[in-house]
């Protein structure tokens, strides 16, 4: 997982945790410890992270540099 690049997205949308984890339907303390990689981030929140920034599973992980989706 690359925590980085998800805090990096959250703060270039201008969001804070507590609205980017009431989008997700989880507390701000739950979303935090996903961000800071002390609890693994569930393949669920994965997907709806990808889906709200429009970008791939993939990207998220790490394991590509392009940030768009390929459909």
């Amino acid at each position: 997982m690359n925590i980085e690049r998800i805090r990096n997205l959250r703060e270039d949308n201008d969001l804070t945790q507590t609205e980017l984890a009431s989008k997700l339907n989880v507390s701000q303390r739950t979303y935090s410890h996903y961000e800071s990689g002390s609890r693994k981030l569930p393949l669920d929140i994965l997907v709806s992270l990808a889906d709200y920034y429009n970008c791939s599973t993939d990207y998220l992980l790490g394991r590509t540099r392009k940030k768009e989706v390929n459909r």
